[in-house]
């Protein structure tokens, strides 16, 4: 079989091609935290500047979902300025948190709107194939980092001079030591070792709907690596069971799937007992793997839900504060986009995350019982939601922007493959 060839036809694609591909360059100068914020804004001003075009056909379609997504980051932004004057924390934190909302939560926003423009899903399939690909090849040099004893970090970018969440996202890396295990984990080129099973689950998706036998050989077994690597356990249950439940998903308005759901919630009152126990096993497994790391999330949980119901239950508290030595000074409803949703930014921060999410994942789903891009937009919508208890979304939107596109282009129930005008009859029946 002759492997089919893509490459970047416009100037959105290229963009987004050379932001993908170039991934472990970016990272090496620590400039990855940089880079999409960057070519988020440029390709929004592009929206904008096509939607004012005198042709028609270069105006964007922007479907209701992306509308939803706008209007509830703005509204993230309005709790964020609520917040800081309701506390008095005065103009400069509140200028320097504006651009630290530009650089995030914004972003869930910009990039399902860039996925409106003429960037083709097969495209951004590959790119993210080639980060495996380089993945694969770099493992062995990693690997060798921790058997040879190198130090853990090579170096910090002055890049950090900008600004963010922490000098982790400007830094090399070439392993950590698991302080609770002692054992190895990669963070490869993110901020810490989680977030590479993100990504990797993410990438799973995008190797599932690669169309070239040999790039999807590679993308899955880098995408398994990488979440092997990770040792998160997250991770590993997002990797077994997004698949299963996006299958049952896209199909639920045929009959069959209808059928079988009857006979499984049958079985299921009947073997209630055991299924209940068998989750409490398996809950309780899953939070004792690794203990520490269990009770600080906890902690700042309840830190986050007690301060936020006491103190600021509207608007929130506007910005991150660090924990005390109970959760290790992490920042009060960090690994916990709810948690540290409420916190800062209140109930309406709240609800400005959850119904986006809950619209475009309705939306997701009925579009895809007929456009196979919509079933890796679900797919991408059912890991977003998974970690986000497990994650602060909005510090890895730089990371995990590509789905974000996709997710637009589901939308807007774009073709994959370029060469397919329209969903063939046999990609709508997969």
């Amino acid at each position: 079989m002759v492997p089919q060839t893509l490459s970047p036809e416009n100037f959105e694609e290229r963009v987004v091609w050379f932001a993908i591909t170039r991934t472990y360059l970016f990272y090496l100068f620590g400039a990855l935290y940089v880079v999409a914020p960057v070519i988020a804004w440029i390709l929004f001003a592009v929206v904008v500047m096509r939607a004012f075009s005198e042709n028609p056909e270069e105006r964007p379609q922007i479907p209701v979902a992306i509308w939803v997504w706008i209007i509830a980051m703005l509204v993230m932004l309005l709790a964020l300025i609520v917040g800081h004057v309701s506390y008095g924390l005065g103009v400069g934190k509140l200028i320097k948190s504006t651009i630290g909302w530009a650089k995030g939560w914004a972003l869930l926003a910009i990039f399902p709107l860039i996925g409106c423009l003429n960037i083709r899903p097969a495209l951004i399939y590959r790119a993210a194939m080639v980060v495996c690909l380089h993945t694969i090849l770099l493992l062995p040099v990693f690997v060798f980092a921790w058997a040879a004893g190198l130090p853990q970090q090579v170096y910090v970018s002055p890049l950090k001079a900008i600004g963010g969440p922490g000098p982790e996202f400007f830094s090399l890396n070439l392993y950590e030591i698991d302080p609770g295990s002692g054992t190895p984990r990669w963070r490869l080129f993110t901020p810490w070792a989680p977030a590479v099973g993100f990504v990797a689950n993410v990438y799973f998706v995008f190797a599932l709907r690669e169309r070239d036998a040999r790039w999807k050989a590679i993308g899955i077994i880098g995408c398994i690596l990488m979440v092997l690597m990770s040792q998160s356990r997250l991770a590993l249950v997002a990797l077994v069971t997004v698949g299963m439940i996006t299958f049952f998903l896209s199909r639920i308005s045929r009959p069959w799937v209808l059928f079988l759901a009857s006979g499984a919630s049958t079985a299921a009152g009947i073997a209630g007992v055991w299924i209940v126990n068998f989750v409490s096993n398996f809950w309780e497994a899953f939070r004792s793997a690794r203990a520490g790391s269990t009770r600080v999330r906890e902690a700042l949980g309840r830190i986050a839900v007690e301060r936020w119901r006491n103190e600021a239950p509207i608007w929130g508290h506007g910005i991150v504060e660090r924990g005390p030595h109970l959760v290790e000074y992490m920042p009060i409803g960090s690994h916990h986009s709810w948690y540290g949703l409420l916190f800062v930014k209140g109930i309406v921060g709240f609800f400005a995350l959850a119904i986006p999410m809950a619209w475009g994942f309705l939306d997701l789903i009925v579009k895809a019982q007929s456009t196979p891009v919509a079933r890796a937009g679900l797919a991408i919508m059912l890991i977003l939601f998974l970690y986000t208890f497990g994650e602060n979304l909005e510090i890895l939107s730089y990371l995990f922007w590509p789905a974000l596109v996709v997710v637009g282009c589901a939308h807007c129930r774009k073709p994959e493959n370029h060469e397919l005008p329209t969903e063939s009859v046999a990609d709508s029946r997969a």
